[in-house]
């Protein structure tokens, strides 16, 4: 055969075949290439997921490690300051207070009525004794003993009396429960009450130890002789739940 009809024969089939099997080649080659697209951009996104999940975790760690930090520092500082608390007693022939604190639960109220008053639960109860009431660190009212049993007065409650200072100048006065607020009534005419001072225990009454917030005077009434700083407390209690009794 002629090498020129045998070319012509080749280049015929060749392009019959293209014109053929084009379309599936197209086909093909677009699915390898979507499939090849799709993969990338899985991979992309994971690799972003697993970026971002990591550098939140780090985050989370570093947060957790500073406030491991800050609570080791407070320890620290804290048997600082009570082993130096330690020696200066030693030193006039005192010994250290060591109050016992325990959790307490509310079973109901003494009337439905009256929300600043609360039965509570309590071990080893001494009915001559007055107990201080705390909630987040700050003073929540007193317990008393009604019927043998403790019941909890709230700061809110006019039977719920204890010592106080006011101020930076720590001015005596006695905390008297008043709704909403706290009056700290008899406080000499001489001294100065501010609008702002904070309010603390003084731990002059055996109820409470010294130094647990009470609140920020927001008024100060003065009467012929005596002055009395009302309060603003510190403890928010809507639904009486658990407490913290000084022992």
């Amino acid at each position: 055969m002629d090498k020129r009809l045998k070319f012509f024969i080749f280049l015929g089939l060749f392009v019959a075949l293209s014109l053929r099997y084009s379309h599936i080649a197209r086909t093909y080659i677009n699915d390898l290439t979507n499939a090849t697209l799709s993969k990338y951009l899985q991979s992309v996104d994971y690799t972003k997921n697993s970026l971002s999940e990591h550098l939140n975790q780090k985050e989370q760690i570093e947060e957790l490690r500073q406030t491991n930090k800050e609570l080791k520092d407070y320890k620290i500082k804290a048997l600082a300051y009570k082993n130096k608390l330690k020696d200066l007693l030693k030193l006039k022939d005192e010994h250290i207070i060591e109050p016992k604190i325990e959790l307490v639960n509310s079973l109901s109220y003494e009337n439905i009525s009256n929300y600043n008053r609360v039965w509570i639960q309590m071990n080893d109860f001494n009915t001559s004794r007055i107990y201080g009431l705390i909630r987040n660190s700050s003073t929540a009212g007193i317990v008393i003993s009604k019927n043998n049993r403790p019941l909890a007065l709230l700061q809110g409650d006019e039977k719920c009396i204890f010592s106080v200072s006011v101020g930076k100048e720590e001015l005596p006065g006695i905390a008297v429960g008043k709704g909403a607020f706290i009056h700290v009534k008899y406080i000499p005419m001489w001294m100065k009450p501010k609008v702002g001072d904070i309010v603390k225990t003084s731990g002059l009454d055996d109820i409470f130890i010294k130094g647990f917030l009470v609140g920020k005077v927001v008024r100060v009434m003065r009467d012929e002789s005596y002055q009395t700083a009302v309060v603003k407390p510190n403890a928010k209690i809507n639904t009486p739940s658990f407490f913290y009794v000084i022992k």
